[in-house]
């Protein structure tokens, strides 16, 4: 089977990226953005995901740290679209439930070609660590853009922020791991049009 890989740079007056990515992995992840609890997060969507996923970014972050987060997330959502092609023979569509103590998230995909994202999250500080919450939805959205997927994250309920983003980001990582999964039994793409990718 091929591999299923991608790397990347993305290099601007206000970030510097390289990422590499690859779907067929075994979770291990070497991520340093200069933000803490982003580096948290995406080591999650590796380990739970099972990709093998690298990201080497520095930014302005003495402004605040919205250029480096967005861009990684640009970068991971590309990677991913690279890395599955034409789509053919996946799954296609995944969904998760992941509880973190008090918190439980939802996160429902489909590598569908067409991008959306819809998301809701009842966050209360505007911090964890480095990283406002708001980018948590904005990181969703932007990856599901640059992906060409449809992207449905929730936290159905909580009361610590960071386990209701952690939750959020393992939910994506094992969504994304049973949409990528090749089935053994479908030799085209999962889709009555014949394409997944225009």
């Amino acid at each position: 089977m091929p591999e299923r890989t991608a790397s990347l740079t993305r290099n601007t007056n206000e970030t510097q990226i390289a990422l590499s990515l690859s779907l067929d992995g075994s979770g291990q992840a070497s991520i340093e953005t200069g933000v803490g609890f982003f580096d948290h997060m995406l080591h999650h969507v590796a380990v739970h995901g099972l990709f093998d996923l690298t990201v080497q970014a520095s930014g302005d972050l003495h402004i605040d740290a919205h250029h480096t987060v967005e861009d990684v997330a640009i970068c991971l959502g590309r990677a991913l679209d690279q890395a599955l092609g034409d789509r053919q023979g996946i799954a296609r569509m995944g969904a998760a439930y992941v509880p973190m103590d008090e918190a439980l998230a939802r996160v429902v995909v489909d590598l569908s070609g067409r991008a959306y994202s819809v998301f809701r999250a009842p966050f209360v500080v505007p911090m964890i660590g480095q990283m406002p919450t708001s980018l948590v939805e904005h990181v969703f959205e932007t990856i599901a853009v640059h992906a060409r997927m449809n992207l449905h994250a929730e936290v159905l309920y909580g009361r610590d922020d960071h386990h209701m983003a952690e939750a959020l980001f393992k939910a994506l990582g094992r969504a994304l791991r049973i949409a990528v999964e090749r089935d053994p039994r479908r030799t085209n793409v999962a889709s009555t049009k014949g394409t997944l990718t225009e």
